[in-house]
């Protein structure tokens, strides 16, 4: 009898609210998030490592207030005034005439400014000293790297979007023995995927995880 094949289908991700997976890891941001538009100065940053959730959350909250999502190179200050805007990666550099301003404009009535960091205000580049004054100011909430139940919840998410669903026993083997990140649960789940020829199994993700840590051994 012929192999059964496995057709793989992948769900385009989608950065809804809903599809947000919730935990202690993320909890103080989901609550600063929340707490628009009571944001002291109109002002919120989101920051924390790469692959934590933070543009997910950032844009989910930008599709139900209905900000404008501001380019980082040159930011339309016209496009935010009075409305919320968005700007993500700001600690990779913002014009900082514009971002004085866009902080500015986040107070008025109608507005706010949600900015998203690998790294803390006080550590973002600022030639102006208004500027400098403005940032070590600014209110802050910051996503953790993942906790077993947010990373259990990504990695079956990453499964379903590919229409996959593994026996149970995957999930606790690869949280014991993974890296502890978003960007690596997404590549485990990506080679997985590419390198079955049948059902996913725990045979698998062992295989997938030896041939990531090469030579270091994390079955004994």
């Amino acid at each position: 009898m012929a192999q059964q094949l496995r057709l793989r289908l992948q769900r385009q991700p989608r950065h809804t609210r809903e599809e947000f997976i919730a935990g202690a890891s993320n909890a103080q941001a989901l609550a600063a998030v929340d707490s628009w538009p009571r944001w002291p100065g109109g002002c919120l940053v989101l920051a924390g490592p790469e692959g934590v959730g933070k543009t997910h959350l950032a844009r989910a909250w930008a599709a139900e207030t209905g900000a404008v999502i501001l380019s980082r190179e040159a930011p339309d200050l016209a496009a935010a005034d009075g409305r919320p805007a968005l700007l993500e990666d700001v600690d990779r550099g913002v014009p900082a005439e514009a971002l004085f301003h866009l902080i500015n404009l986040a107070g008025r009535e109608g507005a706010g400014l949600l900015m998203t960091a690998r790294i803390r205000p006080a550590a973002w580049p600022a030639d102006l000293p208004d500027l400098r004054s403005r940032l070590n100011a600014l209110f802050v909430a910051e996503i953790e790297a993942p906790d077993d139940d947010v990373l259990e919840g990504v990695l079956r998410k990453l499964f379903r979007e590919r229409s996959i669903r593994p026996p149970q026993e995957v999930y606790p083997y690869l949280l014991r023995r993974m890296p502890r990140s978003i960007p690596e649960a997404q590549e485990v789940v990506r080679r997985m995927d590419e390198s079955a020829d049948g059902p996913i199994s725990r045979l698998l993700a062992r295989a997938v995880l030896e041939e990531e840590s090469q030579n270091l051994d994390l079955f004994e």
